[in-house]
Parts: structure tokens; C-alpha cells; sequence
């Protein structure tokens, strides 16, 4: 239910179905802290982190999309200022960093991830726009990995607008 890092074996886990509680024990004597009996029944738990799924990678993939146009038209800082103000305490320009770094990083594996998301929001009865549309996004973040270098924000986003220039995305 986070990442993985910094926490490690205390990150959140979610468990469900009837042998939930029996692998909570071992678990534990493992190490794990962060285990908890969601359900009894096979569903929830993964329901749950599906859905919160589609809020994160959303979140990352519209900040992607934002932060290129933005900086295409040299409007960055006024964007993200003004995400300051509808938001504060945020530090939009790290957080936007963050997230497109690990959209780059680990976009292969989300993907993925978001496809099957998309086939839990279909069987919910939802038609499922944005998670197949972040399935897309986290597709082409991963083609930057060679970008993941920069520091900066300004630097990344610049970075990947050439590079997307050179590929035609």
C-alpha cells in the first residue's frame, strides 16, 4: 500500500481471503510489521490497492503530461505556483520530480500494473478512461529511463521534450 522503501518489511500490506490471518502470524514472525487482515474473503484488499492505484498513477501522469506542456510554453513555475496556492504546504516542484522520476523509473511494471486496474474498474461496471489512459502514460515515462539523470525538474522536463522531439511521441 506505499512504496516500498523506506519502510521496507514495515511497509503496509493488505491481506485477504481465508488464510489471511494464518499468513499474518508468519509474517510477523518474519519481521513484517505492517500486515494487516483485511478480509476474509479473496478481493477486497486487492480492490483496495487497486484504487488507490488509479489516484497515484493518475496523479503522476497528469503532472507528467502538465509539467511538458508547461514547460514547452515556459509556464512551469506559474502552473505549479499556483498549485501552491490551491494546496499548500506542498512542495509541487519536488513532488512533481518525485513522481515523474519513479513514473520513468518503474513506468514498465505500472503499466502493467494500470492495465490490470483497468480490467477491475471494467468488471466494476466503470469504464475505465483514465486507468487505461495511465497505463499509456506509464508506457511512454518508461522510454525516458536514459533522462532519469537529471536533478532538476526544469532539466528532466527539458530532457524529455527533446528526446520526445527525436522519437516523435
Amino acid at each position: 500500500m506505499s512504496p516500498i522503501a523506506p519502510k521496507r518489511i514495515g511497509s503496509p500490506i493488505l491481506l485477504g481471503g481465508p488464510h489471511a490471518g494464518e499468513f499474518q502470524s508468519i509474517a510477523a514472525s518474519l519481521g513484517f510489521s505492517g500486515v494487516t487482515v483485511y478480509s476474509e474473503r479473496i478481493g477486497p484488499a486487492s480492490a483496495t490497492k487497486m484504487c488507490r492505484s488509479i489516484i497515484i498513477k493518475g496523479i503522476e501522469s497528469i503532472l507528467s503530461e502538465s509539467m511538458l506542456t508547461a514547460r514547452h510554453y515556459r509556464v512551469e513555475g506559474d502552473v505549479l505556483e499556483s498549485l501552491g496556492d490551491l494546496f499548500p504546504g506542498i512542495d509541487w516542484p519536488e513532488l512533481t520530480r518525485y513522481m515523474m522520476s519513479r513514473s520513468i523509473e518503474h513506468g514498465a511494471r505500472r503499466a502493467e500494473e494500470m492495465r490490470e486496474v483497468a480490467a477491475t474498474v471494467s468488471d466494476a461496471g466503470v469504464t475505465p478512461l483514465m486507468s487505461s489512459a495511465c497505463a499509456e502514460r506509464q508506457d511512454l515515462a518508461a522510454s525516458f529511463k536514459d533522462e532519469l539523470h537529471h536533478e532538476v525538474l526544469e532539466e528532466l522536463l527539458d530532457a524529455i521534450l527533446i528526446r520526445q522531439q527525436e522519437i516523435r511521441w
